[in-house]
């Protein structure tokens, strides 16, 4: 009995040997996490990979130089930094229970997870908001929505996420190395109270998913009428009147179809948020939510891909490596009128 507990104390690893203070070290090694961990990390890299496709194409072809495609560019941003960051972070947390990155990493990894999630939503009610200008009122669309408004509001937009999230984790305990509550080193556990939860659910989720709902509500009533409109005229010239109002419907069908996609994955995580006293990283329930949400981030340039001509064609050129020619950036993707 002795030699099995000398036997069974010998083989305890510690994520840090040299210092006392060290927390145990738990490996997933079995075959089934090393499966896990290899879809894990190919989701991962796609994620990166597609959106930074988004990204460049966005900015360097002059065409695709839309207030639409700039709120589509921040979306993609916003999806980059979850494959970029986020994903391999919790990769590594689910087959090592060690944190071995650091207590300032720690605090800014939290950071850029919630202001991905936060810019997300922020450019789906953009989007929402783009859309329902530009078919309930095409006139004062093109007056008031330029490149360069769209940007200003983007640049405010993803400065007043951080400040959210920075609050967020300040009162959270987690924005400062000296605030983390530690038991051993070597882990880096977030644990969010309730009210902030039921807040944060409550301002980063169901304040800006009800504007959406109801301004896609009325865009698809203004589509209604606009069918009824067209298949009521007769005459050659009122059918190209209406060509303008057809096309931005079906922009905003396919732009609805995105953030459709985006609400399945969150609202899992946010009822689960709401259901429980306080969520801490460490639990079983939390990559599961928040992995079925980072997923998102890897669908949506599949979805652009899907909807869009100029996403094709622009990761032609961009495979291809004409992107590197000198007149690249002119090149035409799409037609205006298709």
């Amino acid at each position: 009995m002795e030699n099995t507990e000398y036997r069974r104390n010998i083989t305890v690893q510690y994520c840090f040997p040299d210092n006392n203070a060290s927390c145990r070290k738990e490996v997933q090694a079995g075959p089934a996490y090393i499966f896990l961990f290899i879809i894990l990390s190919c989701i991962s890299v796609c994620t990166v990979f597609l959106n930074l496709l988004v990204i460049i194409s966005i900015s360097h072809f002059k065409q695709l130089h839309t207030p639409t495609n700039l709120l589509i560019r921040s979306l993609a941003a916003a999806d980059l930094l979850v494959g970029l960051f986020v994903m391999p972070v919790n990769i590594m947390q689910l087959i090592d229970s060690c944190w071995y990155l650091g207590e300032m990493a720690c605090s800014v990894i939290p950071l850029i997870s919630f202001l991905a999630m936060v810019a997300s939503i922020f450019s789906l009610v953009l989007i929402a908001v783009d859309r329902y200008i530009a078919v309930c009122d095409p006139l004062l669309y093109h007056t008031r929505v330029t490149v360069s408004n769209m940007s200003i509001c983007l640049t405010l937009g993803w400065f007043s996420c951080l400040i959210y999230d920075t609050i967020f984790l300040y009162f959270n305990n987690h924005l400062t190395p000296a605030q983390l509550h530690t038991t051993c080193y070597g882990e880096c556990v977030l644990v969010i109270k309730h009210p902030w939860l039921v807040a944060d659910v409550v301002i980063s989720f169901v304040i800006p998913c009800s504007v959406i709902l109801v301004l896609y509500s009325l865009i698809f009533n203004v589509a209604r009428h606009q069918a009824k409109a067209i298949r009521a005229v007769i005459n050659g010239a009122s059918h190209i009147k209406n060509i303008s109002g057809s096309h931005q419907t079906k922009a905003a069908k396919k732009l609805g179809t995105i953030i459709l996609v985006y609400l399945a994955c969150y609202i899992p995580y946010s009822l689960n948020s709401i259901s429980t006293e306080s969520l801490t990283t460490a639990s079983m329930v939390w990559p599961l939510f928040t992995w079925i949400l980072y997923i998102n981030s890897s669908v949506n340039p599949l979805l652009y891909s899907l909807f869009y001509v100029w996403f094709r064609a622009s990761v032609k050129y961009i495979v291809t490596c004409r992107i590197f020619e000198s007149s690249s950036s002119r090149f035409t993707l799409y037609s205006e009128h298709s």
